[in-house]
């Protein structure tokens, strides 16, 4: 029986033009030179953590310069130490983010 590798698509360039930007700042928050980015958007294979790294800055938009070691440590001691907690606070942090993009979106809705 053999195995089949799935292998994600990423699409740099639609990401950054959906994100409205330039190639020098998209790539550049991710430690990419302009040229790199601009290779990989033409079809270069892009190694996985320059992949990953894109997903989380400008999918996930998460602010990789605020990621602390020791966040992550608490995160995995709460996991291990009691799941219970950390699914619930978990799940609150989600419920937060929804009602904030609910509300950010009623906002828009209102706006003459």
């Amino acid at each position: 029986m053999s195995t089949v590798k799935v292998v994600e698509r990423v699409d740099p360039r639609e990401i950054r033009r959906r994100l409205g930007m330039n190639q020098q700042q998209f790539w550049s928050k991710i430690g990419v030179t302009q040229s790199g980015g601009s290779r990989y958007e033409s079809g270069r294979n892009m190694p996985k953590p320059v992949r990953e790294l894109l997903r989380l800055v400008h999918v996930e938009q998460i602010d990789i310069q605020r990621i602390k070691r020791e966040d992550f440590e608490v995160v995995e001691y709460l996991k291990a130490e009691d799941p219970d907690q950390f699914k619930a606070l978990r799940k609150a942090a989600k419920n937060k983010l929804k009602k904030a993009a609910a509300k950010s979106s009623a906002d828009g809705q209102a706006a003459p």
